[in-house]
């Protein structure tokens, strides 16, 4: 193995153990003295932080898991790598919905996928920002932004002809789809979990 390949495999490594750090569950025992699998829907990402922990709490969550997937996809393509930065960077979206600390459980992806498309194309970045708030608005449901804006975001990586994004896209469209899956029945049974924010939690309450 040559020394090109070794840095790859490390990299990749680096990547899986930095996305495999359960930020929501650390941040809630150190600061919160709570076990943030033990409240809300049970999940150690951001919303359920939010929910549970407070807004400081998810912001920091938040921003500490857009960070494990922007800082090694960035790495690698400082390091100028014959093979594509993103598939480094997800690695570390594998490790945070499978994490070696959490017995290969762990979050659902959105937040680390995220941070892979900072370190590769900011601009899209922020395009998906601005489409997830946008969603998040009209529907209040924080599980419908996210699967809407990872969906627009690989029909628009295809639409560039950016084939490595497109495929990467739908690898982790699927798999969020996956994660989601207990989300979705909820969505389809009108009973999905809403923020306090936005037109469908307004027609909710209308409706009560």
């Amino acid at each position: 193995m040559n020394e090109t390949w070794v840095q790859l495999a490390a990299l990749a490594v680096f990547a899986y153990l930095l996305g495999s750090i359960p930020n929501g569950l650390i941040i809630g025992k150190l600061f919160y003295h709570k076990d943030i699998r033990q409240f809300g829907s049970g999940n150690i990402g951001t919303t359920n932080t939010f929910r549970v922990l407070g807004k400081k709490a998810g912001i920091m969550v938040f921003t500490l898991d857009v960070l494990k997937g922007a800082i090694p996809t960035a790495i690698a393509g400082a390091l100028h790598t014959p093979i594509n930065p993103l598939f480094i960077g997800i690695f570390a979206a594998l490790g945070h919905a499978f994490s070696i600390y959490l017995h290969f459980t762990g979050g659902k992806i959105v937040a680390t996928s995220a941070g892979i498309l900072l370190g590769y194309h900011p601009i899209l970045f922020f395009v998906g920002a601005a489409i997830f708030l946008i969603t998040l608005y009209l529907t209040s449901m924080v599980s419908v932004g996210s699967l809407t804006v990872l969906t627009v975001m690989t029909i628009t990586a295809l639409g560039l002809q950016d084939w490595t994004l497109g495929v990467i896209g739908i690898f982790i469209t699927g798999l969020s789809f996956y994660l989601h899956r207990s989300n979705i029945k909820r969505i389809l049974n009108h009973n999905e979990n809403m923020v306090k924010f936005g037109l469908g939690y307004q027609r909710r309450l209308r409706k009560q």
